[in-house]
């Protein structure tokens, strides 16, 4: 029976946020992994969101859905961030055997983490030191590229999905960082809680932050999330 991983990557984003995942799952098995680029997404100086909508980042994910069906017998769903949320969508419209959420924003700005960070901005700022701040060189050319306009279509993803957590029952893993400045730490509980899924786990990372396949401790975790995908 063949396996095929669809791997959804997070708003304003690309495949490189779960690469890291990807390229671990590969190297472990001889599944067909799918990354599509939603549209008006990918690197970070290649942004183009301008003109998209919800409908259009839905449809780039069913898409590749049906792509991936046509080879593999069993599909799993990996979605980071936004990309979660569009991983449940597909879950209630779709046959999926078992979703992996990783920093599902299902609730998104977590105030104190996002405090605690930009002090840190302020900080290297003073001391000159602003170029090595990892937070601002990621974010800095974000903020000029997202327009207002999409951040209210990802928002209307999540309101189109909420509702109907309580009908996904695929076997789902949850991963979340504790340090999370974008969801907060607790949505992956909610999340667990929510959904009617009979088999599920939660992993929280007490080190990680938002783009969690990038966390120190996926040493620990990503083996977690395959030998729950192969269980």
């Amino acid at each position: 029976m063949s396996i095929g991983v669809l791997m959804i990557h997070g708003f304003s984003g690309g495949p490189y946020e779960i690469d890291p995942l990807a390229f671990y799952i590969q190297k472990n098995t001889d599944w067909v992994i799918e990354k599509p680029t939603l549209a008006g997404h990918g690197e970070v100086e290649a942004l183009a969101l301008k003109g998209y909508k919800a409908e259009h980042w839905l449809m780039d994910a069913e898409i590749a859905y049906r792509k991936l069906s046509k080879k593999a017998d069993e599909i799993y769903i990996v979605g980071f961030s936004m990309g979660g949320i569009i991983a449940m969508y597909l879950a209630i419209r779709y046959k999926v055997k078992k979703l992996v959420l990783l920093s599902a924003a299902a609730k998104y700005i977590a105030p104190a983490q996002i405090l605690a960070d930009l002090k840190k901005v302020s900080k290297d700022a003073i001391r000159g030191q602003l170029s090595d701040n990892e937070l601002f060189k990621r974010y800095e050319s974000k903020i000029k590229n997202v327009p207002v306009s999409s951040t209210f279509q990802f928002m209307n993803i999540v309101r189109q999905v909420e509702p109907y957590l309580k009908k996904i029952t695929a076997p789902t893993f949850l991963v979340q960082g504790q340090l999370d400045g974008i969801v907060p730490y607790t949505t992956a509980q909610y999340l667990y809680d929510q959904l009617a899924a009979q088999q599920k786990e939660l992993y929280i990372s007490p080190i990680g932050k938002h783009h969690i396949c990038y966390s120190n401790d996926c040493d620990i975790w990503f083996p977690k999330v395959l030998n729950f995908l192969k269980s």
